[in-house]
């Protein structure tokens, strides 16, 4: 709980229990804050989360993603810290440093070849709300996939 403190105030911190999604919209808080994640267990997380108000202002939760690495390989929204980082910068507008930090795995690659097509459509929304909409037509799909099998 002590780090929490470092982190900067008005940051965006990545936040799975967070009622708001990810956006580009945040990428003047990040050039101007920061981003921020949490590596610790999920439980831990959640009682962080809970009691940090200073972090509930600008917490965001992260789009549907596919995990990729070897804990959590194709697990969907079970991102690793590094994982979510690299989403975060991706959706922001920030690829080359989200492709430079994620690639310092071996399986980093993969992660953007899993999700390339979802971190394109969700580059593009101009808000929170738009990459819910994005989330649900993703998910229509899918399930209008499965009805067709």
């Amino acid at each position: 709980m002590k780090r929490v403190k470092l982190i900067p105030r008005g940051a965006i911190v990545l936040n799975p229990l967070a009622e708001k999604a990810f956006s580009p919209a945040d990428k003047p808080r990040i050039e101007k804050y920061g981003l921020a994640a949490l590596d610790c267990s999920w439980e831990k997380a959640q009682k962080i989360f809970e009691s940090s108000l200073k972090m509930r202002k600008y917490s965001r939760c992260l789009p549907y993603l596919v995990a990729a690495n070897p804990v959590n390989y194709g697990v969907p929204t079970k991102l690793s810290t590094v994982e979510a980082l690299s989403a975060a910068l991706y959706i922001a507008g920030f690829k080359e440093e989200a492709k430079r930090l994620i690639t310092i795995f071996k399986w980093g690659k993969v992660f953007l070849e899993l999700n390339e097509k979802l971190l394109e459509k969700y580059i593009a929304a101009r808000s929170s709300n738009e990459i819910l909409t994005l989330q649900r037509k993703y998910f229509d799909g899918i399930l209008k996939k499965k009805g067709n099998d």
